[in-house]
Parts: C-alpha cells; structure tokens; sequence
C-alpha cells in the first residue's frame, strides 16, 4: 500500500524542507548570476518586474495559479506540493536579499553553476521526500495524462510558455539560461541515483 502524501515522519519533513530551502537557494543564486535564469524564474521575474511582488512573491503566487489549473486535471497534491509552492518563493528572496547583483562576470558564473548545483541537490532530496510533486511537475502529469501527449513533449510545451511569457514581460533571457535547461536534468538524474530514491512513476 502506497504512503500517505499528508503524513510522514520528521526525519521525511526535515528532508523535504531541506531540498526545497536548497532548491529555493538555487534558484536564487541564478537570478542574483545575472545569466539568465531557469524558465519558471524568467516568469516569476517578468511578473515582479510589473507588479508589486518580489521575485520570491512571484513565484508563490504562480504555484497557486498554477496549482488551481490542477482542479480540472483532477491532479491531487500532497505535503509536499503545498510545501513547494510555499518554501522556494521564500527562499528565493532571501537569498537575493544576501547575494548582490554586481559582482565580477567569475562570480557571476560560480553563482550561475553553484545555483544549477543547489537545484539539483534540492530536488534529489524532496523528490526522495515522495510527499507530491510539486505544482508545475503536477501541471505537466495532469496535462499529459489529459491531452495523451508524450511526457516529455508535455514538459517542453510548458518551459516554452513559461519562458516566453517570462521574457515578454521582462524577465532575464540568457547564455545562463541555456546552461540551466542543458544540465539541470543530467544533474538532477545523478542526485535522484546517488540517494536511491524511489522511482519516478512512485513519487
């Protein structure tokens, strides 16, 4: 019988929070690179860059948006998924509010790759949490279960749009965001194998 994703032991939490917090660090470290960031964070960006929210805020508030198109895809979250739309956005901020943007271009890369690094780590750990997927992981399920189109074809129409909504808005486009989409699965593939997580289809 399959764990429940609302109830888990503390050791489970604390991994769960800390691959997010990771995770939302990250994050942070490529938006503070000035590269380029990760597509979802384009649009968190483009959405900050017009509104009265912070980089952090923005992402929160696309994770509900978000998590609210789950209703008619009868996706169903879990402690984790509630967690994801809540912790990243936080951690986001704060790493920003540590890290300048001014730094030399070698920084800015060692940011840019450190954060590509944090990312994977993050993922490995609440991924390994099995407590739901996150939204947009949810949003790419659900909308491949519906529609019938191959998984990975699902995933790539959703960066697309996210990444282009993103930079019509503002968001920061660049060779960064390159590196991130061209390593970021590989990495997470050798987090997820060097903690023996359990399989995807499971999670």
């Amino acid at each position: 019988m399959k764990a429940s994703r609302w109830t888990t032991s503390p050791a489970n939490f604390a991994r769960l929070m800390a691959g997010l917090w990771l995770f939302g660090t990250g994050e942070g470290l490529v938006v503070a690179s000035s590269l380029g960031n990760s597509p979802w964070t384009v649009l968190a960006e483009g959405v900050s860059l017009n509104t009265a929210l912070s980089v952090g805020g923005a992402t929160i508030a696309i994770s509900a948006a978000v998590l609210l198109v789950w209703l008619p895809l009868r996706q169903l979250p879990g402690l984790g998924t509630v967690m994801n739309a809540i912790v990243i956005g936080i951690a986001i901020d704060v790493t920003l509010s540590l890290v300048g943007d001014d730094a030399a271009l070698l920084v800015r890369w060692t940011l840019l790759v450190g954060g590509i690094g944090l990312v994977a780590l993050g993922s490995g750990l609440y991924l390994g949490a099995a407590l739901g997927p996150g939204p947009r992981d949810g949003l790419m399920t659900g909308l491949h279960r519906v529609s019938g189109a191959p998984l990975g074809v699902t995933r790539t129409a959703i960066e697309v749009a996210a990444l282009t909504g993103g930079w019509l808005l503002g968001g920061t486009l660049g060779l960064g965001t390159l590196v991130f989409a061209l390593t970021i699965g590989p990495a997470v593939g050798i987090a997820v194998r060097r903690m023996s997580l359990v399989p995807a289809h499971e999670l």
